[in-house]
């Protein structure tokens, strides 16, 4: 076993037993690639990465190949999950050199931890113009061993060209406006696959914010295209194979246009970010399809990716038994087999998934649904999903990345909150408050800094976090206490909410230019302090700082949050001007400060009062209620009545649910 053994990580873990003498990030690695005076063969990836498995088995588990890496080479290996600002630095390095970037990352840096030359995944053969992987590391080594000026030079002219890429955009700019979102429809409604749904080809990213994004739009416009957008979008995804058709839960991406073959990896951010725009599309259109995916998506979460202490796993790999997919796939035979065995007519359920004997990936069936946006299952085809669903569970499951990831815990808990509130699931408020307290309970140090990640122990261990918390994990979590205290009327969670944005600011806040850096100022110095600004697979720690900010700003009084998140408007302005559609989830934040935010503070315990609030989809409207805390809005506020104000003017109290709900629709 190497040093990956002692590492929490269960990707890393997975490395444990590789012939490479891996080490993890830190001080002993650095230290010993300068007393050896070699360079370093950094590889980044994460657990549920098909490809990185499958470098994994033919490269770092052979032997051979393990002796030409621990010769030349200090190796080391990285977590992108729990490390992202590694993963974010060198990423764009690779990027730089190649134009292309993804994982597994291989990288290779001089002692100092300078990038010199990087790519993803190399074979263990030549495969035409790509060079085997030993082919390249005898290169490399040649390179330093013979010209080793040359390397340097060129990792001193990435260094620099690294440090100046960060975003010197000045922040006395002005905050976007409506036209932000109007431009924004533009460049969705271009990108749109109006047969498919979606944004683009294949391979084609679910692109919940952006789908989001449009349908607040469609709020101020009432434009029917840009709803078609949205619904076309979400019964393609939800009829196909991308989505978990037995189980429920999607996969990270499908590989096609039609959404059929999914990438099979299931990320707990995927789903926490579709659960909220299949929710807002339900709200939005009352079509009950929406809400069944809503559902589906939390049973697969509580039930999956659920620790009994309430924190949520990470995700479930693509491949079982080496086999991508092979958990999901059916031949015509045992399907038709199972459903026959549950009494179950096996050709009706054939022609609702789409099964046939020719299959229609290699030669096995990924469920889907032909007749697309047709998911609401009758009694006998939910039967025959009941028995299908028992079936395949008794195989050996996709490996489980059990690593409990702040930001992810906290994007699916501001979603779970939001869903309870409107549904009035009781259940789901439950898991909601379990997992805000197992956060609070098992992320946050003593000292009140947030931790990234947290592993489960054995049965005597409660386990342990690792890690110091990135922007990201403190904006997401200042959003979900935030929706907490929406769902529970406590006060305790505005507390933690305030007391996360406070350390957030402190810690992470760019003075010169607005915005938070990705690592906190008590970090230990990388080559660069990385400051993340797009939108990708999640939302950016900006995004996710700027809706935060702007919600709690409102709902506290606090005119420090409102005032940072502006700042981040004003600095991405003429970014999000040139590309609106890479800002999908910063489009909310726009949305809310041209909008203007609507304060309905509800003092006592008015349910009546409180269910017209959370019954409709108000994107615009934050909700004070139950106990009170220590926030202007609660001045001269007394209990039975609602307050509502917007744009700093209230409107005269109301006490009935018929004069609230009149009072918020205008």
């Amino acid at each position: 076993m190497n040093r990956l053994s002692a590492e929490a990580s269960p990707y890393l873990r997975q490395h444990a037993s590789n012939p490479v003498d891996w080490y993890p990030w830190g001080d002993e690695a650095l230290s010993e690639a300068a007393r050896r005076d070699r360079p370093i063969l950094l590889s980044v990836g994460y657990s549920a990465c098909h490809w990185c498995h499958v470098m994994a088995h033919e490269s770092f588990e052979d032997a051979d190949t393990a002796a030409t890496m621990n010769a030349m080479f200090v190796n080391i290996k990285v977590d992108r999950e729990e490390r992202p600002d590694i993963d974010a630095i060198y990423m764009e390095a690779v990027q730089a050199m190649t134009g292309q970037g993804g994982w597994p990352m291989t990288v290779f840096l001089t002692p100092s931890g300078h990038p010199f030359f990087g790519g993803t995944y190399y074979p263990p053969t030549r495969r035409g113009q790509m060079p085997s992987f030993r082919e390249l590391m005898a290169a490399v080594d040649d390179a330093w061993s013979n010209r080793r000026a040359d390397v340097v030079g060129q990792a001193a002219r990435l260094g620099d060209a690294l440090k100046t890429s960060m975003p010197t955009i000045s922040a006395a700019g002005t905050a976007p406006d409506i036209d932000r979102l109007l431009s924004a429809a533009e460049q969705f409604t271009e990108q749109f696959d109006a047969e498919w749904g979606g944004f683009g080809g294949a391979p084609k990213f679910p692109s919940a914010m952006g789908l989001d994004a449009v349908l607040q739009i469609h709020r101020h416009t009432l434009d029917p295209d840009l709803l078609r957008i949205v619904t076309t979008s979400l019964d393609a995804m939800a009829s196909g194979g991308i989505y978990d058709q037995l189980g429920g839960g999607f996969a990270r991406y499908s590989v096609d246009r039609q959404w059929l073959v999914p990438h099979f990896e299931k990320m707990l951010y995927d789903n926490a970010l579709l659960l909220r725009i299949y929710l807002h599309a339900w709200q939005a259109t009352g079509e009950q399809r929406f809400r069944q995916i809503v559902e589906e998506i939390i049973d697969y979460v509580l039930r999956d990716l659920h620790h009994d202490m309430g924190g949520f796993y990470s995700a479930e790999d693509a491949d079982s038994e080496g086999v991508e997919g092979r958990f999901y796939v059916w031949s015509d035979q045992k399907f038709r087999s199972v459903c026959e065995d549950a009494g179950v007519d096996a050709e009706s359920a054939a022609q609702w998934w789409g099964v046939t004997e020719a299959g229609n990936f290699e030669g096995s069936n990924i469920l889907n649904r032909p007749v697309r946006g047709d998911v609401i299952r009758p009694d006998s085809i939910e039967a025959a999903r009941v028995a299908l669903l028992a079936a395949r569970n008794t195989r050996i499951h996709p490996g489980l990345d059990h690593k409990v990831l702040t930001e992810w815990n906290a994007l699916f808990l501001s979603s779970l909150a939001e869903a309870a509130a409107i549904t009035g699931n009781a259940d789901w408020k439950a898991a909601a408050v379990t997992n805000g307290e197992f956060l609070v309970d098992n992320l946050r140090r003593t000292d009140g800094r947030w931790m990234r990640s947290w592993q489960p122990g054995g049965s005597t261990d409660d386990g342990h976090a690792s890690h110091l918390a990135y922007a990201q994990d403190y904006a997401a979590l200042a959003d979900a206490f935030t929706r907490l205290s929406e769902l529970t009327g406590e006060s305790r969670w505005i507390d933690h909410a305030t007391q996360t944005a406070d350390a957030m600011i402190d810690l992470f806040a760019d003075a010169e230019h607005g915005g938070f850096f990705t690592t906190g100022s008590d970090a230990v110095e990388l080559i660069k302090r990385p400051k993340d600004l797009t939108d990708n697979a999640t939302p950016s720690a900006q995004s996710l700082a700027a809706v935060a900010l702007l919600r709690l700003g409102a709902i506290t009084g606090n005119g420090r949050y409102t005032n940072e998140s502006t700042r981040i408007l004003a600095m991405l302005d003429e970014l999000v001007a040139r590309h609106p559609t890479g800002f999908g989830h910063l489009l909310t934040a726009i949305n809310l400060a041209a909008t203007g935010i609507t304060e309905v503070v509800i003092p006592g315990d008015r349910s009546d009062l409180v269910e017209v609030v959370q019954s409709g989809w108000r994107p615009e409207v934050v909700l004070a209620w139950g106990q009170p805390h220590n926030s202007p809005l609660w001045e001269g506020r007394s209990n039975e009545m609602a307050y509502v104000c917007h744009n700093y003017a209230c409107q005269a109290p109301v006490d009935t649910a018929e004069e609230l709900r009149s009072l918020l629709a205008q």
